[in-house]
């Protein structure tokens, strides 16, 4: 807003305002319009989906448990099986799909070569899903 000031000699020029009144009442009329209009928007249509229900059809591969004694003998699934033996299974085990699973429980007073000599025959015709079996129940 302007005042006028004390001297008299100063000349009367026009001050050009902005007048924000006006303004603010289209801003507040077309946000109340906005609001009335925005739910009206959002409509849906209504249909009757039909219901199915269904589990996933998830393949747990089998698994080949290899049994290590501590003299050294192999057992595949309980089997006692020759250790010349035990490449060829391996590589028929290899090609299935999916792959199984080798599960390795190794006597606790086996030597660990005999563990790593199987690992390294199961690693060289393919199988690669190795895992060791252990007991939980023993704890010193």
């Amino acid at each position: 807003m302007s005042f006028g000031s004390f001297n008299s000699q100063s000349q009367h020029s026009a001050k050009a305002e902005i007048n924000v009144v006006p303004l603010v009442d289209v801003m507040l009329v077309l946000l109340v319009i906005f609001i009335i209009t925005a739910p009206l928007l959002t409509h849906s249509v209504k249909i009757d989906l039909p219901k199915a229900s269904s589990n996933p059809n998830i393949t747990k591969p089998d698994h080949v448990e290899l049994a290590i004694r501590e003299d050294g003998s192999l057992f595949w699934n309980g089997e006692l099986v020759p250790k010349e033996s035990l490449a060829a299974r391996f590589e028929i085990e290899a090609k299935k799909e999916p792959q199984p699973e080798l599960h390795i429980k190794a006597d606790g007073t086996a030597a660990y070569e005999k563990v790593a000599q199987v690992m390294s025959v199961a690693a060289k015709t393919g199988l690669v899903k190795i895992g060791f079996v252990t007991d939980p129940s023993f704890s010193k």
